[in-house]
């Protein structure tokens, strides 16, 4: 069925004239100033200033890429118009939304969503009347059928009468938006009449009442987007006290959270209870904010108050790290990586323009970094840039431009850096010619979501799933029909069941979590040592994964895997997608492989593999290895009611472990070398200095690297471990510097600690820092013990210790 999240595709950022619209300063939060009155001229000004945030402003239609956007523009427009038939329940033939059984079904989400895609498409319309060179500017006919198409749509469902049926958002978020915003843009065609019975409806289902408490529907993103559509409500019907209620009621959005929905300290972002959703919601939220803000500068409804730093602040926290060389990864997507006529990059592209508008009420120094970065995004996505995108929005696409042209800014390189989100169970890796990130699930956030028909496959995303990409290759890896094609069972570094899973398991907003602690890890900023104990989705099988990120790889180990579900059970070292023709060269042990589709291969003590153009795969010790090529097909449609049913088929090449039928105790090990020539790969395999495995057992995880002075150890109980020990489960990262010094970062992953004990087995001269949850640092001899107090408040953050050795 249509889905939520394409109704909002009409979301833009603001365009050239934002300095205009009052966006200096630093921004902030809302105040809780009593209503105050307003003037005739002031809701004037509002809906101007609106149009120009819908409209954009101080582009030439003639130049592109704003011609062939406006191009667009008006044959979608000129279509809709040309097919719109008024009838009895219905606005286009075969498109009704009238519901025999309206309830809260899945038919009756379809028909709901089909009332709020009949706002969008009028408002589509409204837009290709009101921008120049679309064909359509100020044509009376386009102006008729768009008054008519308001009409009919009042009259027949979206009135004070009408009862709501199916997805609530469509009723309180979808249709508003998209009426109130089509009554700015036709608003000197609107009589007062309409005006009353447009607002009258709006009243009804977007009562005051639903920011009357921070929860259910009115959290994160979806409070943000409840504020626009009564904002713009109450300036369409110049209602001051619905503007002062909805400014004000912004306010919750913008502190850190310690549970639930919205943005935590770390930079995570939770939506819908446990679902991480930077890439979706998290987008809408700062969608929405920035253009709130801009348009209510200088007004009487002005937002005040200094807590809106720390909203700024989520830029680089919180969306940055998931942005890479213009793509946003998408494990922080959920449902949206499921929609045709979406990727990865398209996901991207607004953010970008977004960071833009938003740094224009930010300091001079934080809008300096953010434009650098933006513009290192716009200048290396060689895969699908975002001035390319034709879907691109005026507004957005005039941001972007301006920033492309701009020869002022330079582009910044990708940054060098490990962020963990302990909150959201993710974490990323950035090189500058590389950058991955891994997806878990536990206790807290969810194997995946399924809703509205959509991401009906996505079981095994958080099963530890290692998606990666490098600087000039491997950026199409998700975005060429990946999610309707690829075999879920395989997807990238997950350990899973071959148990056959119903589509949507788990059930309708089901969202399920595993009772499993113990996810996370430890970083020091740089390299990290991350870890989760993996319960399946609906099976028994259970693992210890821990990955180890380091500077030109990662260290993959795998533990503790076992089952009892009569299926057999792997770890997918790889599978990459090869488009629709692809065939690099795999090459195992200095030997080419097969390019035949369809090829399979077994290799009995494989030391390393290559893919040509792609990465290098180093197996410590020796590992059976599996390999095979195939074509696969599928549809949009397998994965969302909402896609197309059209087969697509794509080519891949999987690498994978098989720890057979009921496992008992399995194990894997392996390197991923992103990037790397097949000489450095067979290099790497020989350099048996280069690493050391510690342990890699259902009790303990750890790896030497003895050129990078690290050694890190997940120990999933207390033991000792080389020259570590840990009185309980932990997760431990050592890096001695060359200049003396070492650090310590500890962390409790579990949240159960509530004493712990490090011993570190190495001379220690002085404590140079410590946190406070350290509550006695002792060296003794050749040993340094670390005693820390409760860690269970301390959701998991990593806690850093600088010593001096002696």
């Amino acid at each position: 069925m249509p889905s939520p999240w394409r109704r909002r595709t009409f979301l833009h950022a603001a365009g050239g004239g934002a300095l205009a619209l009052g966006l200096n300063g630093a921004l902030a939060h809302p105040s809780a100033a009593a209503e105050v009155p307003a003037s005739d001229a002031e809701f004037d000004l509002l809906r101007a200033k609106w149009r120009d945030l819908i409209l954009g402003t101080g582009f030439s239609p003639t130049a592109e890429p704003y011609r062939t956007i406006l191009t667009t523009l008006g044959t979608t427009a000129a279509g809709f118009a040309a097919t719109m038939a008024p009838a009895s329940g219905s606005l286009w033939p075969g498109r009704s939304w009238t519901d025999p059984e309206p309830d809260l079904d899945a038919e009756s989400y379809a028909f709901s969503a089909t009332m709020n895609d009949s706002y969008n498409r009028l408002r589509t319309m409204a837009e290709a009347y009101s921008q120049p060179g679309t064909g359509l500017t100020g044509d009376p006919g386009l102006r008729d059928a768009i008054l008519t198409g308001l009409d009919h749509l009042r009259a027949e469902v979206y009135n004070e009468n009408t009862t709501r049926y199916g997805n609530w958002y469509n009723w309180q978020i979808g249709a508003p938006q998209a009426l109130m915003d089509t009554c700015v843009l036709m608003y000197e065609h609107l009589s007062a009449e309409r005006i009353a019975g447009y607002c009258r409806a709006v009243d009804a289902f977007v009562p005051d009442s639903v920011f009357d408490s921070y929860t259910g529907t009115s959290t994160g993103a979806n409070r943000v987007d409840l504020c626009r559509g009564v904002i713009l409500r109450g300036i369409v019907g110049k209602d001051a006290g619905k503007i002062a209620r909805a400014s004000q009621a912004l306010a919750p959005v913008f502190p850190y959270v310690t549970s639930g929905d919205g943005f935590y300290d770390d930079g995570s972002f939770v939506q819908h209870r446990n679902v991480p959703y930077i890439g979706g919601y998290g987008a809408v939220l700062h969608d929405g904010v920035g253009r709130l803000l801009a348009l209510l500068r200088g007004s009487s409804w002005e937002v005040t108050g200094a807590g809106t730093q720390v909203f700024l602040d989520t830029i680089e926290k919180a969306v940055a790290p998931f942005i890479y060389n213009g793509l946003m990864m998408d494990n922080v997507s959920s449902r949206g990586i499921s929609r045709i006529g979406t990727n990865e990059h398209q996901r991207a592209h607004g953010l970008m323009a977004t960071i833009l508008l938003l740094g224009q009420g930010a300091s001079p120094e934080e809008n300096a970094r953010w434009r650098a970065m933006v513009k290192g995004w716009l200048q290396r996505d060689y895969h699908y840039p975002a001035l390319k995108n034709p879907g691109l929005s005026l507004i957005r696409a005039s941001l972007l431009q301006a920033l492309q042209d701009d020869t002022s800014v330079k582009a910044a390189p990708e940054p060098v850096e490990h962020r963990l989100f302990h909150n959201m169970a993710r974490a990323t890796h950035r090189r500058r010619d590389w950058a991955a990130s891994v997806s878990m699930a536990s206790n807290r956030i969810a194997h995946y979501e399924f809703g509205n028909g959509e991401h009906a496959r996505g079981y095994h995303t958080g099963a530890g799933w290692l998606s990666w990409w490098g600087s000039d290759f491997g950026l199409e890896q998700y975005s060429d029909a990946y999610w309707p094609t690829v075999d879920p069972y395989r997807l990238p570094g997950i350990t899973a069941s071959r148990k056959p899973l119903a589509d949507g398991e788990g059930g309708n907003w089901g969202q399920p979590m595993p009772d499993a602690a113990w996810v996370g890890g430890t970083s020091d900023g740089e390299y990290a040592a991350v870890g989760q104990h993996l319960k399946g989705i609906s099976s028994t099988m259970v693992a210890r994964k821990s990955w180890f990120f380091l500077d030109d790889s990662v260290v993959c180990l795998g533990a503790g895997i076992s089952a009892a579900d009569g299926h057999a059970v792997e770890t997918t070292v790889d599978n990459r997608a090869l488009g629709a023709t692809g065939a690099p060269v795999l090459t195992v042990d200095g030997k080419a492989q097969s390019l035949a589709q369809g090829w399979t291969g077994t290799f009995e003590d494989a030391e390393w593999a290559h893919i040509a153009g792609q990465a290098g795969y180093v197996f410590p010790g020796g590992a059976r290895l599996h390999a095979v090529r195939e074509e696969r097909t599928g549809s949009w449609r397998d994965i969302n009611s909402g896609g197309s049913p059209d087969p697509i088929t794509r080519r891949y090449l999987t690498l994978f472990a098989d720890h057979g039928v009921d496992p008992t105790d399995g194990d894997y090990a392996y390197v991923l070398l992103p990037g790397a020539s097949a000489r450095a790969t067979a290099q790497r395999a020989c350099d048996r200095r280069w690493l050391r495995i510690l342990a890699n057992s259902a009790g303990q995880q750890g790896v030497r690297v003895p050129k990078l002075g690290l050694t890190a150890v997940n120990f999933w109980s207390a033991g000792t471990v080389d020259r570590l020990r840990a009185s309980a489960p932990a997760s431990v990262l050592v890096r001695e510097h060359r200049n003396g010094t070492a650090t310590i970062v500890v962390s409790d992953p579990a949240r159960q600690a509530t004493s712990l004990d490090v011993v570190w087995n190495r001379r220690v001269s002085k404590v140079l820092s410590k946190p406070a949850t350290v509550t006695a640092a002792t060296t003794v001899g050749s040993s340094l013990k670390l005693t820390f107090g409760d860690l269970t408040g301390q959701a998991g953050a990593p806690q850093k210790i600088t010593v001096r050795l002696g």
